[in-house]
């Protein structure tokens, strides 16, 4: 169902740039470009606004699993990464294809998590058993709007070629995470269990701070038209 929604994504970007492919052609105002990042898949448009400045949108899509853990509890961690990049790209240096990209990526990412399975389950210091508590899940998301900066290498519009090669390297601020968390079992309702899960969520907050300043690196590849 995942690949199904993100071939639908991409179909749907392709579809949407062909008018502006289609009045733009043989002018080498226009790109379109397939890329491997950190942000996972991708497929791109370029258009130029002015020699120097280029105007880029996309669609990046990746899911990855992987394991997280407080002081007292391991997390299964499903990740489902989608964001759609709207950034301007600008050239300093005339016939050089060093940029400097700045603009913000609508943010999708988000992630489910589900405590791993054990017979007893110490949270803030007290021990619950896993038929008081059930199962632990949470949901992770960040700010829908996630600014960007970064340079890159690589010229999709340049006029003496069709075929180009990219790179970027940056860092998207999505900010801090928002974590909700919850249990399924009879003590989920129970006051004293709900302060000992909101430490539980400020330990995961602790957790994941570093992923506020996302990491970008992105290797891309283009054909103007």
């Amino acid at each position: 169902m995942k690949l199904k929604i993100i071939k639908c994504l991409f179909c749907s970007l392709l579809l949407s740039c062909l008018p502006f492919a289609s009045a733009l052609a043989d002018t080498g105002d226009f790109a379109l470009g397939i890329k491997a990042s950190t942000l996972g898949a991708g497929a791109e448009g370029i258009a130029g606004l002015l020699p120097s400045l280029n105007l880029r949108g996309g669609a990046n899509a990746l899911s990855v699993d992987f394991d997280i853990s407080t002081s007292d509890i391991d997390y299964d961690v499903d990740a489902d990464l989608l964001s759609f990049p709207v950034m301007l790209d600008w050239y300093p240096f005339k016939n050089s294809g060093f940029r400097i990209s700045a603009g913000a990526l609508i943010n999708k990412n988000e992630a489910d998590l589900e405590a791993s399975s054990q017979s007893s389950y110490t949270i803030n210091g007290t021990t619950y058993t896993a038929a008081q508590l059930g199962t632990l899940n949470g949901n992770v998301d960040f700010n829908e709007v996630a600014p960007y900066v970064g340079i890159g290498w690589g010229n999709a519009l340049s006029k003496d070629k069709r075929w180009s090669f990219t790179c970027d390297f940056g860092v998207a601020f999505q900010g801090e995470a928002n974590i909700d968390l919850s249990a399924t079992g009879p003590i989920a309702s129970d006051p004293t269990f709900q302060e000992d899960l909101a430490q539980e969520k400020r330990e995961l907050e602790k957790e994941l701070e570093d992923y506020q300043y996302y990491p970008v690196i992105a290797l891309g590849i283009t054909y103007k038209f």
